[in-house]
């Protein structure tokens, strides 16, 4: 297992907070950090080839898209299916998230997909087109009804 040193746990702690909309955000962060930019560079990559993240990203605003729609689709997946299906739904793009689940006595699904669109009937449409190159025809798709929180998991 990798060690990262201080200086990485204080560059992953500020950074977890956002970056500056910059035409040098790594600068940034390094001036932030206390290291240089070339610095800040070299760690990250340091960080994702350890594997202690796994990639550095920006992340849009969804809902100012107009991407309003958010549902969770539950599947009831043969166990001997289940990775070879839940390879096959990482490969889709409407496709954000995707998790293998135990079943429960009275929830027989486990394998959980999440998509995002403008309505909701775009979202069953990808949860029937989904159905259509899986196989799996027992699902249900539950829609978000209230967003309460949500952010990164933080250091």
């Amino acid at each position: 297992m990798a060690i990262i040193d201080q200086k990485d746990l204080d560059l992953l702690k500020i950074a977890q907070d956002g970056v500056q909309l910059t035409i040098r955000p790594y600068q940034a962060l390094g001036d932030l950090a206390g290291i240089s930019e070339q610095e800040v560079i070299d760690r990250l990559l340091a960080l994702q080839e350890e594997g202690i993240i796994r990639r550095f990203a920006a992340t849009i605003g969804h809902r100012a898209l107009g991407i309003v729609a958010n549902a969770m689709i539950a599947w009831k997946a043969a166990p001997e299916d289940v990775e070879r299906i839940g390879v096959l739904f990482a490969t889709v793009d409407e496709v954000t998230h995707c998790y293998e689940r135990a079943k429960a006595e009275d929830w027989p699904y486990n394998l959980y997909t999440m998509v995002h669109s403008k309505s909701r009937e775009e979202c069953l449409k990808i949860a029937d087109q989904l159905s259509q190159i899986s196989g799996i025809k027992e699902y249900r798709v539950l829609f978000s009804e209230f967003e309460y929180k949500k952010i990164s998991a933080r250091i």
